[in-house]
């Protein structure tokens, strides 16, 4: 039966706005040490947001670590560890595309890359948008965009969307507009 290894201790490599870097140091099961390099993150929520035309609101933004735009679902970090998720997914829904909604149904959690981040990210589904005010940061510059569930796929498919959320999110929401009707 495998084992968890144990963490015999971290030190904190760097400390940033938004993550923190570490290096753990790890008994290995087989009695093995090593150091591993991890990034721990506060978490994150995303949002798929279906308009009454049944189209997805998505947000196309500048990513600087791959130095290109994604098109991706409505999405942003938790304030803090205490921060409901569900809190900072209508707060997203709210600052990115100037929506909100009183209905809001949790979809899936996705780890981003688990292999060296703590990142989780809460992925909610909502039908019911209530028009607001966009409330973008000072350093976001982002163009809303609806799109059909199909046309998404498609550019999946073909590599024109690479964003894990917003795959996941996307290729999830088959039959979840069923079950949404039904929970509200």
């Amino acid at each position: 039966m495998l084992e968890k290894f144990k963490i015999l201790g971290k030190t904190l490599k760097y400390h940033g706005h938004i993550v923190d870097f570490y290096a753990y140091d790890l008994q290995v099961p087989n009695g093995n040490k090593a150091q591993w390099d991890i990034i721990e993150h506060k978490g994150a929520a995303a949002i798929l947001p279906v308009d009454s035309d049944g189209k997805i609101i998505m947000v196309r933004q500048y990513r600087g670590a791959i130095d290109d735009l994604l098109l991706e679902i409505p999405a942003g970090g938790r304030d803090s560890v205490e921060e409901e998720f569900i809190t900072c997914a209508s707060r997203e829904l709210e600052e990115e595309i100037g929506f909100r909604s009183e209905h809001i149904f949790p979809l899936i959690d996705y780890h981003s890359a688990a292999a060296y981040t703590s990142e989780l990210i809460r992925i909610f589904y909502t039908e019911e948008l209530i028009p607001s005010h966009q409330h973008l940061d000072e350093d976001e510059v982002i163009e809303v965009e609806a799109w059909e569930l199909k046309d998404l796929e498609e550019m999946i498919y073909t590599g024109k969307i690479t964003d894990g959320k917003t795959i996941a999110s996307t290729v999830g929401t088959k039959g979840v507009q069923e079950e949404y009707k039904n929970s509200v």
